[in-house]
């Protein structure tokens, strides 16, 4: 069991210096612009203190965590050009090092209280803006 604690530790270890090294590339002047809007919504989300799908609801609380963020980074990594990868992870490998403090995403949590509210607005017109028989 130790075995695979320590390769889960790894792999968020990884994750993590991947997510920061997306958040320098969003930086970078030779990021494509539509890969810069991309990247920018996945890192902003990854490092938004609040998430779509809360914790709390079983199952689904853990699959945007588990499944939909590592995906996000795993398309986003492969469609980086090669240069700009390296020297992001450079960058990222430096900030671990100097323990520099992780950067937390206001926008990214804007974005899901408001993405909450507009699915909030849109089941009340559902159900109450329906005719009743």
């Amino acid at each position: 069991m130790s075995r695979f604690m320590a390769r889960l530790q790894g792999w968020a270890g990884v994750l993590k210096r991947d997510v920061m090294a997306l958040w320098f590339c969003t930086r970078h002047p030779a990021t494509p612009w539509w890969l810069r809007l991309l990247t920018l919504a996945i890192v902003a989300y990854a490092l938004s203190p609040i998430d779509l799908i809360p914790d709390f609801i079983p199952v689904l609380g853990y699959l945007d965590d588990l499944l939909l963020l590592p995906l996000g980074i795993w398309l986003v990594l492969r469609l980086m050009p090669t240069r700009v990868l390296a020297e992001s992870r450079d960058q990222a490998r430096a900030w671990e090092a100097r323990r520099a403090a992780r950067p937390t995403s206001r926008a990214g949590a804007v974005a899901i209280v408001l993405i909450w509210l507009l699915g909030a607005a849109l089941a009340g017109y559902w159900l109450l803006g329906r005719e009743r028989p």
